[in-house]
């Protein structure tokens, strides 16, 4: 018995380098770290205290040392049964280092069914080398100077599209009362949500993410582009996380820059009009984006600041246990009751901004009708 002590103590465990450990998340009243295998796709959570042990096995600390850093964090020591448990579960899914793979017994993957009224197709072969090639061309955009400046010209043409509201919703209602006009903005948004797919990938090229997919994706009659990013919730720091969420938002307001400087100086007219509709229904684009709501970027962006996983879920399951005064309720910490409240607040006064713009935008046409 003293012998397998001793061997377990200097034992040197190795996570295997295809492992990935997300941060911390919220789920529910817990606090979680998603963890994937990256050679065979399997995932699962662990707690803070197995995800603490987890990223420090590198191979150059022992059990005993391990335990010692554990104990002075925790105010406990683990067991040797603790240790067994441990190794059984990380080894039994082959992620330690030596440690033979499971077989992957995966089910076949359902045909992508593709039909005129519905399907995908994929664009590119190689999407993570495409990205690439995107990406040495515009990465330089994401660099601290230029990143600064271009969100410099965005907030000044935010703030003077701001400072003309009548032009902009009479130009938006000009847009749909004109059949010809309307198809020219149509197909200029449209190009504007391929930007937007597009930088998704860049930025998660600039950040060390993996591009999976771009490719084409129609429910008629609603035909848009798509960009997958895999391993997304395993990038590198929270800020790079955010930063490739509303990549695409800020591609939508960058595409709309050349059209500002356009309307800038376009005499009165129905050129300045149509412009002013293109701005205007562009801005909104971007903003709707952003609502916190899945499957939206904006979705993405809260959970990444709140620091959860399936916030909309959760806040639902939270709100209806705090409305019926369940004692299950109090198990949530703080934490988890100010951001499920919070989110839940926030995503009724951000869609409640945005129907109002759209009744303003319905009277508009109606009017101008």
């Amino acid at each position: 018995m003293s012998s397998t002590r001793e061997s377990l103590a200097a034992h040197q465990p190795r996570l295997r380098p295809e492992v990935l450990v997300s941060d911390a998340l919220l789920h529910g009243p817990r606090t979680v770290h998603l963890v994937k295998d990256t050679a065979t796709g399997q995932s699962f959570e662990v707690g803070p205290r197995e995800r603490f042990l987890m990223v420090r096995m590198d191979g150059s600390r022992t059990v005993a040392e391990l335990g010692g850093e554990y104990a002075a964090a925790f105010g406990k020591r683990l067991a040797d049964a603790h240790w067994s448990r441990l190794f059984q579960l990380l080894g039994g899914r082959g992620l330690l280092d030596g440690a033979p793979r499971p077989e992957r017994r995966d089910e076949p993957a359902p045909e992508k069914t593709r039909s005129l009224l519905a399907g995908s197709v994929r664009l590119v072969a190689d999407a993570h080398a495409t990205a690439g090639r995107l990406h040495r061309a515009t990465g330089f955009l994401l660099g601290r100077v230029w990143g600064t400046l271009l969100l410099a010209a965005l907030g000044a043409m935010l703030l003077v599209l701001a400072l003309h509201p009548g032009e902009l919703v009479d130009g938006a209602a000009a847009v749909f009362t004109e059949p010809v006009l309307l198809m020219a903005v149509a197909t200029a948004l449209w190009l504007s949500t391929a930007v937007h797919e597009l930088a998704h990938g860049v930025a998660a090229r600039h950040y060390g993410g993996r591009v999976g997919e771009i490719g084409l994706r129609w429910r008629l009659p609603v035909v848009i582009m798509y960009c997958t990013v895999d391993d997304y919730m395993y990038l590198a720091g929270r800020r790079a996380r955010i930063v490739v969420a509303g990549a695409g938002a800020v591609a939508n307001l960058l595409f709309l820059l050349p059209f500002w400087c356009w309307w800038l100086l376009a005499p009165e007219g129905s050129t300045r009009e149509g412009l002013a509709g293109l701005l205007f229904l562009g801005v909104l684009q971007a903003a709707a984006m952003l609502v916190p709501l899945p499957p939206l970027d904006g979705y993405t962006i809260a959970g990444q600041l709140l620091r959860g996983l399936r916030l909309a879920e959760s806040s639902r399951t939270y709100l209806s246990l705090a409305l019926r005064r369940s004692p299950d309720a109090a198990a949530y910490p703080r934490r988890a009751r100010a951001a499920y409240a919070g989110y839940a607040a926030g995503t009724v006064l951000t869609v409640a901004a945005l129907a109002a713009v759209l009744v303003l935008l319905v009277r508009a046409v109606v009017l101008a009708a």
